[in-house]
């Protein structure tokens, strides 16, 4: 817990006084972090608990709205005091005006949504950039455990079986890469994590990277 100092006349002692820290974020979240500037506009999708919100608005004074699906997540932002409000992001964002936002934000809800194409372009209309993180079905150790036990594997970081609701669909960083240049999308800032900690890659990234994440421009 960091700690505030506060000046006591009577003792001309400094007298500390408690304040909240800010949870160790999941790595992809503090990957996010590093790459919004202090003081945007920002819109997080699939917000969950409102912790990437919370920390940007704590850490660099951003101005943050979120949008979740789940009715205890809303809840639960409400009440850390986030301007939360509760949205299906397979519907778009038509609420918003274009370049309402400096930064629209989708952590690892890519594989869950049903229109990567309609959402991406959404965000890349209300907001000036886009940040996305995703896990990568491309890591090697899901490519050796389709080859040995022709099992659809799991994404590291991702312990949810294909038949849970809601389903995800498995996509690697060269898919997304590609997918990107079909719509007209520039990825214009990239950081690759393995298990959390971050990795200088580029030719061999789709083989040995867990997680990516990625800021989008349109071209």
């Amino acid at each position: 817990m960091i700690q505030t100092v506060v000046h006591n006349p009577a003792t001309a002692q400094p007298s500390p006084v408690a304040v909240v820290t800010p949870p160790a974020l999941r790595p992809d979240l503090a990957a996010i972090v590093e790459l919004i500037p202090a003081g945007s506009k920002v819109l997080d999708l699939g917000c969950g608990d409102g912790e990437l919100l919370a920390y940007l608005i704590h850490a660099k004074q951003v101005k943050g709205r979120g949008i979740e699906l789940s009715e205890q997540g809303v809840l639960t932002c409400v009440r850390r005091g986030l301007s939360v409000r509760q949205g299906n992001l397979n519907e778009g964002l038509a609420d918003y005006p274009e370049h309402s936002f400096d930064y629209v934000v989708l952590s690892q809800t890519l594989p869950f949504l049903s229109d990567a194409k309609k959402i991406l372009l959404e965000m890349l209309r209300v907001g000036q950039r886009a940040v996305v993180s995703f896990p990568n079905w491309g890591y090697w150790r899901c490519r050796l455990e389709l080859l040995a036990t022709g099992r659809m594997p799991q994404a590291p970081g991702l312990p949810q079986p294909w038949y849970e609701a809601p389903r995800w669909q498995a996509f690697t960083i060269t898919d997304f890469g590609q997918f990107c240049r079909l719509i007209d999308v520039t990825i214009c800032q990239e950081i690759y994590l393995a298990h959390g900690r971050r990795i200088q890659v580029r030719k061999v990234k789709n083989l040995l990277a867990t997680t990516a994440v990625f800021v989008l421009e349109k071209a």
